[in-house]
């Protein structure tokens, strides 16, 4: 596994993952509910309700339950859903009345390597602030290592 992480000064986050999986088990891991459902948050957290359509115009709506109990909605629109090679998707934090707060666009695209490996593009614009790209970058990180973890099992 490699990883590398770049956070640029116009608030983007870029994260290079290589994980030890055939492509088209990592794009499975993205696109049904059951796997997101085990690895879509970072750790310490879990899903109890998530709900969407995984395609081209599909939507999302996901709670993520802290271990305090909070919760945290987000949700968003699938604007490509291209097996196995690319994703994109919108992804806005909903506040407590539902309302909708500050959307970025995430795009990952997955290639393979020469090993049978997946390398992982990912890259999630425009934030509101360094510092919610930030806590973006710590969040989706943990969930990479939730994913990794539930690959080596699927292997």
């Amino acid at each position: 596994m490699s990883v590398e992480t770049t956070q640029k000064a116009d608030a983007e986050l870029t994260i290079q993952r290589v994980f030890d999986a055939p492509r088209d088990l990592v794009f499975e891991m993205w696109t049904r509910k059951e796997h997101l459902d085990r690895w879509g948050c970072p750790e310490g957290m879990t899903i109890p309700v998530s709900e969407g359509d995984i395609r081209t115009g599909g939507w999302f709506r996901t709670c993520m339950r802290g271990s305090d109990g909070a919760e945290h909605w987000v949700s968003g629109a699938y604007r490509e859903v291209s097996p196995p090679e690319r994703i994109v998707f919108t992804h806005a934090w909903d506040d407590e009345k539902g309302d909708r707060g500050h959307e970025t666009v995430v795009t990952i695209s997955f290639s393979e390597t020469a090993d049978g490996k997946t390398r992982m593009h990912f890259h999630q614009a425009f934030f509101a602030s360094d510092a919610s790209r930030d806590g973006h970058a710590e969040g989706w990180t943990s969930c990479f290592r939730r994913l990794d973890a539930l690959l080596a099992q699927a292997a």
